[in-house]
C-alpha cells in the first residue's frame, strides 16, 4: 500500500503533482494536467512551489530533501502549537484570579523570577514574530540570554530585533565580537553610552523591565497597559536612534597604541615594547583591529584607519 503524505502537510492534489513530477521531469503543465485530470494544475502546482518542493521549470526536489523540508515544516508547525499551549497556561492563571478576586487582572504583572520572563519572552515572539526590541547592559548575558536555536529561526523567518546595549560593556573583550555574530544573523545591535536600564518590548504590544533597579534577581513586571508600553518604545526608538553603530566604536586606549605603533615600528617585537605587551599579545590585538576594520593586511587596515580618522 503507498504510504501517504498527507501527515506531513500535503493535500491529496499536492501529492499526486509532487509525485507525479518526480516520475515525469520534463513534462509540461498542460500534459501534466491531462494525464492527472487536474484542471487547476497550476494552482497546484504555485502551491508546490510555496512550499519548496517544486521550482520554475517543474523540477521536482529530490526525495529525500523533499521529506527533510517537510518534516522540519510539520516540526516547526508543533513547536508553535506547543507554545500557543504554554500561553493557555497563563491565561489560565489570570482568569483564576480573575475568579478568585472577582476583578479583572492588572495590566501590570510582577514575574518573579527571570526564567519566567525568558519563557513569556519566547512564547509570545513564536506565536507572533513581529518586532523585538531589547534594551540591556551587556550584548551577551549567560544566565539571562536569547541566543536559542528557536529565536535564531524566528530571525530567519523575519522577525525584526534590535538590541541597545551599553558600551561599558565593552571593556570586556568578548563583548564585541558577540555583538557582531549577532547582528549578522539579522539581531541588529548598536551601542549606547546612556544609562541602561533592562527592557524588553514583543510588538509593541507587551514590555518587560526590571521590577527593582538595585536588585537584579528582584524579576520583572510585565506590562500591556497600551499607553505605558508606547511611552516604552519611544524611549527605545530615541535612544537607538541616538545610538553608534558597531562599526562607529571609538578604539579603546590599547587599540589607540597598538594601532600606533603597527605604523611606527618595523619589527612586532618593537612595537609590542613600545606599548608594553608581549608580542602574542600584540598580534592578537593586531587581529583583532583587522577583524573590525575588515581588511586582511596590515597594509590595508592602516589605509582603512586614515580613512576613518583613527591615525
Amino acid at each position: 500500500m503507498m504510504m501517504s503524505l498527507a501527515s506531513l502537510g500535503l493535500t491529496a492534489e499536492q501529492e499526486r503533482l509532487f509525485r507525479y513530477l518526480l516520475r515525469e521531469p520534463r513534462v509540461d503543465v498542460d500534459r501534466a494536467a491531462a494525464d492527472l485530470l487536474l484542471p487547476d494544475v497550476r494552482a497546484v502546482l504555485a502551491e508546490l512551489e510555496t512550499l519548496g518542493l517544486v521550482d520554475g521549470t517543474l523540477t521536482a526536489l529530490p526525495p529525500a530533501a523533499a521529506v527533510d523540508l517537510l518534516v522540519r515544516r510539520r516540526m516547526e508547525q508543533t513547536q508553535r502549537q506547543l507554545t500557543e499551549l504554554t500561553l493557555a497556561w497563563d491565561v489560565l492563571t489570570e482568569l483564576a484570579e480573575e475568579h478568585r478576586s472577582g476583578r479583572p487582572v492588572q495590566m501590570v504583572e510582577h514575574v518573579p523570577d527571570g526564567r519566567t520572563v525568558v519563557r513569556r519572552l519566547r512564547a509570545l515572539l513564536a506565536v507572533d514574530p513581529g518586532e523585538f526590541a531589547n534594551l540591556k547592559i551587556s550584548a551577551h548575558n549567560s544566565t539571562a540570554d536569547y541566543d536559542h536555536p528557536p529565536f535564531v529561526r524566528l530571525l530567519a523567518r523575519g522577525l525584526r530585533s534590535r538590541t541597545l546595549f551599553s558600551a561599558r560593556a565593552l571593556e570586556d573583550p568578548a563583548q564585541e565580537p558577540y555583538a557582531r555574530s549577532r547582528h549578522a544573523l539579522g539581531d541588529l545591535h548598536r551601542v549606547t553610552t546612556e544609562r541602561v536600564r533592562h527592557l524588553a518590548i514583543v510588538n509593541r504590544a507587551v514590555a518587560f523591565v526590571q521590577a527593582d533597579p538595585g536588585n537584579p534577581k528582584a524579576g520583572a513586571l510585565q506590562i500591556r497597559q497600551p499607553g505605558v508600553v508606547a511611552v516604552l518604545a519611544d524611549v527605545f526608538d530615541g535612544m537607538w536612534e541616538r545610538a553608534r553603530d558597531l562599526d562607529d566604536l571609538p578604539l579603546s586606549p590599547i587599540e589607540q597604541r597598538v594601532l600606533r605603533a603597527l605604523t611606527c615600528h618595523d619589527t612586532d617585537e618593537a612595537a609590542a615594547r613600545s606599548v608594553n605587551v608581549s608580542v602574542r599579545k600584540f598580534r592578537a590585538h593586531v587581529a583583532d583591529l583587522m577583524a573590525r576594520l575588515g581588511v586582511s593586511t596590515r597594509f590595508q587596515a592602516a589605509l582603512r584607519a586614515k580613512e576613518r580618522g583613527w591615525l
